[in-house]
């Protein structure tokens, strides 16, 4: 198991959470049939646009995922929040200094 901050976290305009890792890549993340994916050409991890889940349920759907594949995200005080309302944040915050 090894660590890996997130640089950059977001709602891109398609409406799906991404996070993008500081060092890792996973594009192979397909395999864990949670409906997480890779974005080879941007280097990033998405969801679906959210139709029952929040965002918030994402998140910890993409950080399951992650885990999977044997690493654990998590943020820093350098990660980049990107269109994340304040409330969704919090509740990351929360959930992250938990782990």
């Amino acid at each position: 198991m090894y660590d890996d901050a997130i640089s950059e976290m977001g709602i891109d305009s398609k409406d799906r959470l991404y996070i993008i890792p500081l060092s890792q890549k996973f594009p192979y993340i397909y395999r864990e049939a949670m409906e997480v994916h890779w974005d080879s050409k941007g280097g990033f991890l998405y969801s679906p646009k959210p139709r029952e889940w929040s965002y918030f349920d994402w998140y910890r759907q993409i950080i399951s995922a992650v885990k999977e594949q044997g690493c654990t995200l998590y943020i820093t005080e350098k990660t980049k929040w990107v269109n994340i309302p304040n409330g969704l944040k919090a509740e990351i915050e929360a959930l992250d200094a938990n782990i």
